[in-house]
């Protein structure tokens, strides 16, 4: 779902704003992939003695013909030690606005979901890990004009 709405925090009158609903499965003690999940690492690693948590955030990535890169983060997550591992997400909605500085959701055939996260240590370094799956989902070439959010 998108709009063309007016917005207040860029130079622009009226930007794309973008609604996306979305399913994450996974689980990552044994390493079980679903269709929609983004996990691909070692399950015994990722919490080893030097980890606290873990912050999971999903992010959309596009490119438009003002940008050559876009990248929003959609909505995140902080997975404690001793949480539930086992990530069985079912019709979740952005937690985030998802605004496009101009009108480059309209159309757009390959906005690209992908689930990265930060292994929170309880000392040293902040890694980054990207998952190895992605989901690139095409946007509507018209515009929502109901009040459906």
């Amino acid at each position: 779902l998108r709009k063309n709405v007016e917005d207040f925090t860029g130079p622009r009158e009226r930007s794309d704003l973008g609604f996306v609903t979305f399913d994450i499965t996974a689980d990552i003690l044994n390493g079980k992939n679903g269709l929609q999940t983004f996990w691909n690492k070692n399950p015994d690693s990722i919490f080893d003695w030097n980890v606290k948590q873990l912050f999971l955030y999903l992010s959309a990535e596009y490119s438009t013909k003002n940008n050559a890169l876009n990248q929003v983060v959609l909505w995140d997550k902080i997975m404690l030690r001793g949480d539930n591992p086992r990530l069985s997400l079912k019709d979740m909605k952005s937690k985030y606005f998802f605004f496009d500085d101009g009108n480059g959701l309209k159309g757009n055939r390959n906005i690209t979901l992908t689930l990265s996260w930060n292994v929170v240590p309880n000392a040293g370094i902040l890694p980054l890990v990207t998952g190895s799956g992605h989901v690139s989902v095409p946007f509507p070439d018209t515009y929502e004009t109901t009040k459906s959010y």
